[in-house]
């Protein structure tokens, strides 16, 4: 497995292109100090890839030290996802981003192809593999939702990293197995939405965007009902159960706002006991969240 420098914490920008301000949002993003940077073509059409690249030429290029991560998506308008779409894909994200390479680049969201065509001769996979053998991306990772879709990539043991979301929570433990496969085949794990989609941080009625099932939105008010005992910050807590969690190397939190960004290191740094976390885990395995 190819190594990939990481930090505690990967600032998501699914909704940058999609939020007023979106300029000052992108130059506080590069000169944060909070960690890399995670991406994707498809996110916002492109548009958040283009306003990152544009506070790359504006800060003068990416600030030392710091890493942008993104994603080869399908083509919009067709769906289709196979090998020489991969390399557009690469070619559009580097134009946006004005960058010569990426240290990672993941396959994304394969959902309009099967499992065997996206690694099949002439599909995606081999197509990324290619890239990384000629340089022009240092590591390769599958990035998805769908967490049986996830596990059967990373079990072909070519991925040097994997991402999932909403699937590694306070509530819910649905990406474990996955991720523990990923840990014990090298592999470098990226825990993506650590609030559930807002569940944990703002109350949202909704899990991963979707509704909840009974048993599983029971459970969300048991851990909801404890913080309170425990006068902890829920968000706080949900983001450093990802952040102290073995087999996360790193976890992804989508930026929406500048006030947000300036928030995280608040909720990084507050005081969670070790108790409230026993507690937690007390409770015994979280029901189904209706998340696969």
């Amino acid at each position: 497995m190819k190594p990939i420098t990481t930090t505690p914490i990967t600032l998501g920008t699914s909704s940058l292109g999609e939020r007023p301000a979106g300029d000052a949002l992108a130059d506080a993003l590069l000169a944060s100090t909070l960690g890399n940077i995670d991406t994707s073509n498809m996110y916002a059409g492109g548009r958040s890839e283009a306003l990152l690249g544009a506070a790359i030429a504006r800060s003068g290029g990416v600030p030392p030290g710091l890493l942008i991560y993104s994603k080869a998506d399908r083509d919009i308008e067709t769906g289709v996802f196979d090998g020489d779409r991969v390399r557009r894909s690469l070619d559009e994200s580097l134009t946006r981003l004005g960058v010569d390479s990426l240290p990672l680049y993941h396959l994304h969201d394969p959902y309009t192809i099967s499992f065997e065509q996206a690694m099949a001769s002439g599909g995606p996979v081999e197509a990324l593999i290619a890239l990384r053998d000629e340089g022009v991306i240092g590591a390769i990772g599958i990035a998805s939702g769908t967490i049986s879709q996830v596990h059967d990539f990373v079990a072909t043991g070519v991925f040097d990293a994997v991402l999932s979301h909403n699937r590694l929570t306070l509530v819910d433990r649905t990406a474990e197995p996955t991720f523990r496969l990923a840990r014990e085949l090298e592999m470098t794990v990226f825990n993506a939405a650590p609030f559930g989609g807002g569940t944990l941080a703002n109350g949202s009625s909704d899990y991963g965007y979707r509704a909840m099932p009974p048993a599983f939105a029971r459970h969300v008010a048991v851990v909801r009902t404890l913080a309170d005992e425990w006068s902890v910050d829920l968000a706080a807590a949900a983001l450093q159960f990802s952040l102290r969690h073995p087999l996360v190397a790193t976890t992804v939190v989508g930026v929406s706002s500048v006030a947000r960004l300036e928030q995280l290191s608040g909720l990084r740094d507050a005081v969670v006991p070790a108790g409230f976390f026993e507690a937690i885990e007390a409770l015994g395995p979280p029901p189904a969240s209706g998340n696969d």
